[in-house]
């Protein structure tokens, strides 16, 4: 049975941080591909404060079996305390796509 993909979704504060971090997790084979999204507004309670924050959100193609490496791999990048890491699964989609994703994050695996 294949590796199911995932799409992992986190948050960075400004482009130099997105791009470092998005270019990091391709070349290392953690994600196939990540895209940046400028323009997010995040508003969220932090040290019982209300916040609101512009932020780029990354949007991560990889798979389930290296959203380990990949978490601790953005842990060390980030510079947030908490840095955020959502992982949804990918139930359908382009079967040729999501066999492309398996081969970007296994190529470093070999």
């Amino acid at each position: 049975m294949p590796d199911p993909v995932v799409v992992a979704l986190s948050t960075c504060p400004d482009e130099g941080v997105a791009r470092q971090i998005a270019q990091a997790l391709v070349t290392e084979g953690l994600a196939a591909c990540v895209n940046r999204l400028p323009g997010v507004v995040s508003t969220y309670f932090w040290d019982g404060a209300l916040q609101e924050d512009s932020e780029i959100l990354l949007i991560i193609k990889t798979t389930a079996g290296r959203i380990g490496q990949l978490e601790a791999r953005l842990k060390a990048l980030h510079p947030y305390e908490v840095p955020e890491l959502v992982a949804v699964p990918v139930t359908a989609g382009n079967e040729r796509y999501l066999e492309w994703v398996r081969q970007g994050v296994a190529r470093q695996q070999r």
